[in-house]
């Protein structure tokens, strides 16, 4: 896990869910609680990041302005690449 300094947090947790982690630790999962919610915690944000980023490129594709500006762009540079047809750059 992260070598990053650590802050020492509580949570309130459904007893059946600690003793989850706790069975699932001693079984090999990882190395101790702190290191397997650390672990589920990383995935979680990195989910919830990614839907958020999922959610701002729906939202932009659905956008007639954001999509009249890419459809603007890519005809100013639709030649962009041309100068190096037929070089072996």
């Amino acid at each position: 896990m992260s070598t990053r300094p650590k802050r020492k947090v509580t949570y309130s947790l459904p007893e059946e869910l600690v003793e989850s982690v706790g069975s699932v630790v001693r079984d090999g999962a990882a190395p101790s609680y702190s290191a397997f919610v650390e672990r589920a915690l990383t995935k979680e944000v990195r989910r919830a990041r990614e839907r958020n980023l999922a959610d701002a490129f729906a939202d932009a594709a659905a956008d007639p302005i954001f999509l009249a500006d890419i459809h603007e762009t890519m005809n100013a540079f639709r030649h962009a690449d041309d100068e190096f047809e037929g070089t072996d750059e």
